[in-house]
C-alpha cells in the first residue's frame, strides 16, 4: 500500500480525541499525572527507587501530551513514519511504566511495616500510586498493541 493510505489511519484535528487507539492518550495522561501528583506528594525515603518513578511519570506525561498535540495539530501530514514513531512511543512507555510500577511497588511494600502515622500516609500514598501506574502500563500496552494492529494494516 502507498504512504498515504497508511497516514489515512492516522487523524488530525479533533478527530484523535474520537478514534481508537489515540483517545487513549487522555487516560495515560490523567493516571500518569496521579502517578507523578502522588509520589511528589510523599516522603521519598528512597530516592533512587522514586526518583526513577518520578522520571518515568513526567517523561511519559510530556511524551504523551506533545504527540497528542502533534496529532491535534496534524504534524504528522502525509508521512507514513509517524505510525511507527507512534509505535515506539508506547512501547518505550509500556517498558518504562511497567518498570516504575515494580519499583513502586517494591517501596510500597518496604514501608508497609511502618506504624505512624506519617507512614501510614506515605504506605496509602505509595498504594494509590501502584495502581495507577499499573493502569498506566496497561493503557500504554493496549495502545501499542493497537498501533501495531493499524502499522501492520497500513
Amino acid at each position: 500500500m502507498s504512504s498515504a493510505t497508511s497516514t489515512a489511519s492516522l487523524p488530525s484535528g479533533l478527530a484523535v480525541l474520537t478514534t481508537f487507539p489515540d483517545v487513549l492518550f487522555i487516560p495515560e495522561i490523567i493516571f500518569g499525572g496521579l502517578v507523578w501528583i502522588l509520589v511528589a506528594s510523599s516522603r521519598v525515603p528512597v530516592p533512587i527507587l522514586q526518583g526513577w518513578v518520578m522520571f518515568v511519570s513526567v517523561f511519559c506525561f510530556v511524551m504523551s501530551t506533545t504527540l497528542l498535540c502533534l496529532y491535534i495539530c496534524g504534524a504528522h501530514g502525509s508521512s507514513s513514519s509517524w505510525v511507527t514513531l507512534d509505535i515506539i512511543c508506547q512501547e518505550t512507555a509500556a517498558l518504562f511504566y511497567l518498570s516504575a510500577a515494580v519499583l513502586e511497588a517494591y517501596f510500597t511494600y518496604s514501608v508497609s511495616t511502618l506504624t505512624d502515622p506519617v507512614g501510614t500516609t506515605i504506605y496509602r500514598e505509595n498504594i494509590a500510586a501502584v495502581v495507577f501506574a499499573f493502569v498506566a502500563t496497561l493503557l500504554y500496552v493496549i495502545h501499542k498493541v493497537c498501533s501495531l494492529l493499524r502499522w501492520k494494516s497500513s
